[in-house]
């Protein structure tokens, strides 16, 4: 018969007892801070080295946890050994978000610019716990990261955007996002996330007045629409190489040149001297319905048209390189599902050529920055212009909606 200790001993046996866990765990912990990392001999079987000796323990994990040390085998609770096993399991199987934290060096206040910031306790999510900040000068609290109640964050959400724009398919960046950070994403979710943050980094970037030049080139390109083919017209600025405008149409008719160049138009409010194109016919009339051509007038827009790769001072090239640029993006996606998928993506695009990619024809600078755009996006450009986007006063609830 086994006789029951007094419950005050058996209050101060949990207390030992909890207290010589916490220690085994603690010297656990140790030996991994000490650099031992354990030797992986099968997903069940694990050599640790000794502290004491050259000797290695062999921990198990078959049908529980096992040690062949002395004091696995005297208690038969979990020892340091074992400790150091789950410790180096669950941070080797921990998603390394960490890696992507948003940067707070340099970073401001979001309302009042200020520098003067601190750590103030964090926000609870339903995904993670987020860093959140207080501006000593006005008081207000806030967090950094731009993009809320998504899995990830900034850093993540612009990464996938990058790899997107460079080439690589949505169904790859999952797998990348997973093998690298152990973040189990969806493509068709990534895809929700590139729509949305680039419909809004476009609209934000639509205030900006670049300086051109005063000479436009203007071509289009085959695209495929569903089964179809269609057209995608580009207007690119000779000196800045700034993509002016884009529009997708059935057609190559004059009505179809003539909406590229309103959009063009619009969008820089001056109109160039001379514009650059091909033997397209569709061109010569469209020109002269927009503008004013005849070389008599002051404000005479010249044509110059039969623009040819092989000439050397009246050619397309530049804009032709556009083009394969956004065939490199293209072809991963073997084509777009709809007349208006193919106009999205291609304005996504053109943010992506005039704000984020370098060009080596610029001397490693993008066309927004010779085009003298005012807006600093330093070594992160996506996440700079995603916060800066999100934080303008223009941007509504309305484009926050996931689409």
């Amino acid at each position: 018969m086994i006789m029951e200790l007094p419950q005050p001993f058996r209050k101060k046996k949990r207390i030992s007892d909890k207290n010589l866990s916490l220690s085994r765990k603690i010297r656990g912990y140790a030996i991994l801070a000490k650099g031992d990392m354990p030797i992986v001999v099968s997903e069940e079987e694990f050599l640790i080295p000794s502290q004491s000796s050259d000797k290695k323990y062999k921990v198990t994990n078959i049908s529980g946890w096992n040690c062949e040390c002395q004091d696995f085998q005297n208690r038969h609770t979990d020892c340091k050994h074992i400790h150091a096993i789950k410790l180096w399991i669950k941070l080797r199987a921990k998603p390394e978000i960490e890696d992507l934290e948003i940067d707070t060096n340099e970073e401001k206040c979001i309302y009042c610019n200020s520098l003067n910031i601190v750590k103030n306790g964090s926000r609870k999510t339903t995904i993670e716990n987020k860093q959140r900040f207080k501006c000593k000068d006005c008081g207000k609290r806030f967090v950094l990261d731009p993009v809320k109640k998504i899995k990830g964050n900034g850093k993540i959400v612009t990464l996938a955007m990058d790899l997107y724009f460079k080439g690589l398919s949505l169904r790859d960046i999952s797998d990348t996002l997973y093998q690298f950070y152990n973040l189990r994403v969806h493509f068709d979710t990534i895809r929700r996330w590139i729509s949305k943050y680039t419909q809004i980094m476009d609209n934000y970037t639509k205030d900006f007045k670049p300086e051109l030049s005063d000479k436009w080139h203007i071509d289009e390109q085959m695209i495929k629409s569903k089964k179809d083919y269609i057209w995608c017209w580009n207007v690119l600025d000779s000196e800045t190489r700034f993509l002016i405008a884009n529009n997708v149409t059935r057609g190559r008719e004059i009505k179809d040149a003539r909406a590229v160049l309103k959009i063009a138009k619009e969008n820089i409010k001056e109109n160039p001297k001379e514009i650059v194109t091909d033997g397209l016919w569709s061109y010569n009339k469209a020109i002269r319905k927009e503008f004013v051509t005849k070389r008599t007038s002051p404000n005479a827009v010249i044509h110059s048209r039969n623009a040819g790769i092989a000439k050397k001072l009246l050619n397309n090239n530049m804009v032709e390189r556009y083009h394969n640029e956004f065939r490199e993006f293209d072809k991963v996606r073997r084509g777009f599902k709809s007349d208006e998928t193919a106009q999205q993506w291609s304005d996504a695009f053109r943010l992506y050529h005039n704000f984020i990619k370098k060009h080596m024809a610029l001397n490693g600078a993008t066309p927004s920055q010779v085009a003298e755009i005012d807006i600093d996006l330093g070594r992160n450009r996506w996440l700079s212009l995603l916060k800066q986007s999100l934080n303008h006063p223009n941007t509504t609830k309305k484009e926050a909606i996931l689409k």
